[in-house]
């Protein structure tokens, strides 16, 4: 079997993820934390790319990296137009529609592919990346709104999700393109999703401000509240709210869901109303998700950093249990999900897609209003 060397980046909310494989070994992994403190200090997501790679050269350099003859970097894609689901080879009009927001989520995964970039011109390799945040294959029911002519952004952790939707497939022994389940990513950021055999039909929209409140985001509100109390914020505060300074960043000055944890634990009350709130409110979405599948639901899991909390998935258990069955998957499959992409494709047993700029969905081919 060929030997390749694999570089990973996954930049999330809290954290940046990093991987480097030297064949089938880790030769080294870290799950870098970034308090939302610091990261308020950047006026933009964008801003953010010089820290975020310093974050990458530090790594590099404390573990010893030598990157000679790298085979390949694969960066988490963010919100450049929508696209199908699959590996796609990161190009020069990916990274430039994914800074500009085209997919409409400011998030710093849209960091992912840049920072590929940048490691590629100083250590080579292809450049790839999978399932961004804007795969899109939402039911035509779920991308209406109120307003004519304004539709709903499919935006989730779809590279986590599809992976978990895969590795539960297999457990069962059935192909995913037969099962209807309501799958969770429960971590900085929460999606909640409906697939139904093998498409993500619905689901809230992660990085827009809708679903549950996260440890960064703020979660749906009333747009009379929002009028009443936000109107005042600056716009691109207000997109920050929906991605890196709501939800207990907003409650508690932090999104390090460890130190609110242990505020609980030594008794306050307050931190444990806003931690249950929480919970509540991702139950709320995946009762709207089984309506959505008909009650015909073969089963809910649950996946992301924030399933180390065992209260988390009672809470769930508790309210949707009636549902279906719930499985967890603890953690994130996201950065070997990325390796082994990286894998089938340098061994030719996968050909990449070709990003086109050109989106999932354009609008209903309707005639125009009389």
């Amino acid at each position: 079997m060929q030997h390749y060397k694999v570089f990973l980046i996954n930049p999330g909310s809290t954290s940046t993820k990093l991987a480097y494989y030297n064949g089938d070994e880790v030769t080294a992994s870290e799950n870098v934390f970034h308090d939302s403190a610091i990261l308020k200090t950047f006026d933009t997501i964008n801003d953010q790319l010089p820290y975020r790679y310093q974050v990458i050269r530090e790594f590099i350099r404390d573990n010893h990296l030598d990157l000679t003859g790298l085979d390949a970097i694969v960066g988490r894609g963010g919100s450049s137009y929508s696209v199908a689901s699959g590996i796609y080879e990161i190009n020069d009009q990916m990274i430039e529609d994914t800074k500009l927001e085209k997919g409409g989520l400011n998030h710093v995964s849209n960091l992912g592919v840049q920072l590929a970039r940048e490691m590629q011109k100083e250590y080579g390799g292809r450049i790839l990346t999978l399932n961004p945040t804007v795969v899109d294959e939402l039911s035509d029911l779920a991308r209406i709104t109120g307003i004519r002519g304004i539709y709903r952004h499919a935006i989730s952790h779809a590279l986590s999700i599809k992976e978990t939707a895969k590795r539960h497939a297999k457990k069962l022994g059935h192909p995913y393109e037969e099962l209807n389940l309501i799958i969770c990513h429960i971590d900085g950021g929460i999606s909640i999703t409906a697939h139904q055999n093998g498409r993500m039909i619905d689901g809230n929209n992660a990085g827009g401000g809708e679903g549950p409140f996260t440890p960064t985001r703020m979660g749906s509100m009333a747009v009379t509240d929002v009028l009443e109390h936000l109107s005042s914020v600056p716009k691109q505060d207000l997109l920050m709210l929906c991605t890196e300074s709501g939800g207990f960043s907003s409650h508690f000055g932090t999104s390090n869901s460890d130190q609110i944890h242990a505020k609980i634990e030594a008794g306050d009350e307050y931190a444990k109303l806003i931690w249950d709130a929480m919970v509540y409110q991702i139950c709320k979405y995946i009762g709207a998700m089984s309506v959505v599948l008909e009650g015909k639901v073969d089963g809910i899991l649950l996946t992301g950093g924030l399933l180390r909390f065992p209260e988390i998935e009672a809470g769930i258990r508790r309210r949707c249990g009636f549902i279906a069955p719930v499985t967890v998957y603890p953690g994130e499959f996201e950065l070997e999900t990325m390796h082994a992409a990286a894998v089938s494709v340098l061994s030719g047993e996968v050909e990449p897609k070709t990003y086109t700029g050109v989106p999932v969905f354009t609008g209903f081919d309707f005639a125009p209003e009389a």
